[in-house]
């Protein structure tokens, strides 16, 4: 099974858990408190460079029947879109820019440029996945609906489909982001009804038909006879969009130390052991100034689980004081190049495809997906938990998944 006792996993004391919840409350504190101008700044001259690259992408296309000019400004107005959808409408709608009470710059009135509308995705994301974060079972960004990517969830035949639906997916993103939110897990078990969901479809459908109107329709129609031109850039554009915005939050929620819970650890949850939950069911990739920008910041997508509603561009900043925790208290900061985490959360998609009897491991020692119960699978591993009675140190998650990489394994029973 998923983790069942994240104290366990983490092989951490009530002590330790309450020690980590007060250092990570300070950190949300002094951000809080230090948060000013500079951050107004950041944020406002953010909306400008999206504006600019948009505006000026859309006068590149307006030539689009040149070449030169058709992959120049398709270039551009991507680049428009991915800054808009991740460090704009993803943030701002998480409300990091709240307190400056700037009616432009506020999740209750930002409108994002995709396909889902902001009010459903303010619920299924900024409630459903941030609450629930990798709960089988409660939080349907585990798979969203359509993907295998954990032992814990039970395979059906039609799961042989997995890396095409991940293609599929990565390629129309924003629609089933748009998608997303009628909760189809639901609809299959009958906990939500037909009806609701026809709403919520008739929401998405008139969101739909706007984005459409702008993309393939008002602009094809100011670009005048390059309009069949224009309406290939403005598809491409958001397929380049699409596949950013897949890996990125991909790479941050399935490459292996991304762990899943379930709903018995979640039952008896505190603040302390939620933020535990976000950070070890999370996980970065390392990025320079420019990626960071173009990623909304979510390759610290470790402290935007902690953190979501703090002011991205405070991440990085974060970060450091994140690690040094994760130092103190043993624990893993699950991160590495963009490249390395997709190739992680690829190679599971792909294997999950099949059935658990033709795995290697379990749902207890998978590399995407652990239990407490793996430090009981080897000789010698089993007692972690607590003081080190030789060095009187505790031992942490890091140094028990180390010696349990090189305990000999036991014969199977």
């Amino acid at each position: 099974m998923a983790i069942t006792d994240i104290d366990q996993y983490a092989h951490l004391t009530d002590a330790d858990v309450e020690a980590l919840g007060a250092e990570l409350d300070a950190i949300r504190r002094d951000v809080e408190e230090e948060r000013g101008e500079s951050d107004a700044r950041y944020i406002r001259s953010s909306i400008t460079i999206q504006r600019s690259l948009a505006a000026g992408g859309r006068v590149v296309l307006m030539f689009s029947n040149r070449k030169p000019a058709w992959v120049l400004g398709t270039a551009i107005l991507g680049l428009a879109k991915i800054v808009e959808n991740m460090e704009l409408g993803h943030n701002v709608m998480h409300g990091q820019w709240d307190w400056m009470n700037d009616p432009e710059v506020h999740s209750s009135s930002w409108e994002w440029d995709t396909t889902c509308p902001s009010v459903q995705w303010k619920h299924s994301h900024n409630f459903v996945h941030h609450k629930y974060t990798n709960i089988v079972g409660m939080d349907d960004d585990v798979g969203y609906g359509i993907l295998r990517v954990t032992r814990d969830q039970p395979w059906e035949w039609w799961n042989v489909g997995n890396p095409l639906y991940n293609l599929t997916l990565g390629t129309f993103f924003e629609y089933g982001v748009a998608l997303h939110h009628l909760e189809t897990e639901k609809l299959r078990k009958k906990e939500k009804s037909y009806r609701q969901a026809f709403k919520d479809l008739r929401i998405i459908g008139r969101k739909v038909g706007k984005q459409a109107a702008k993309d393939y329709l008002i602009f094809p129609v100011l670009a005048g006879p390059n309009w069949k031109s224009n309406i290939t850039a403005n598809f491409t554009a958001n397929i380049i969009r699409n596949y950013w915005a897949y890996m990125v939050i991909f790479c941050g929620h399935f490459p292996d130390g991304a762990e899943k819970f379930t709903v018995e650890e979640y039952e008896n949850e505190d603040q302390p052991r939620w933020y535990l939950r976000q950070m070890l069911g999370s996980a970065n990739f390392r990025a320079g100034p420019l990626m960071r920008f173009m990623s909304g910041n979510l390759s610290h997508q470790i402290e935007h689980h902690l953190f979501p509603d703090l002011p991205s561009n405070r991440y990085e900043e974060i970060g450091v004081r994140v690690r040094e925790l994760c130092d103190k208290y043993d624990l893993p900061y699950t991160t590495g190049s963009i490249g390395h985490q997709y190739f992680q959360s690829f190679r599971t998609i792909a294997k999950l495809a099949l059935p658990n009897a033709l795995l290697k491991a379990t749902s207890d020692d998978a590399p995407e997906t652990a239990s407490e119960l793996r430090f009981a699978v080897r000789e010698g591993v089993q007692n972690h938990f607590g003081v080190d009675p030789v060095t009187g140190r505790r031992r942490g998650l890091r140094t028990a998944l180390r010696e349990l990489k090189n305990a000999p394994v036991q014969a199977a029973g």
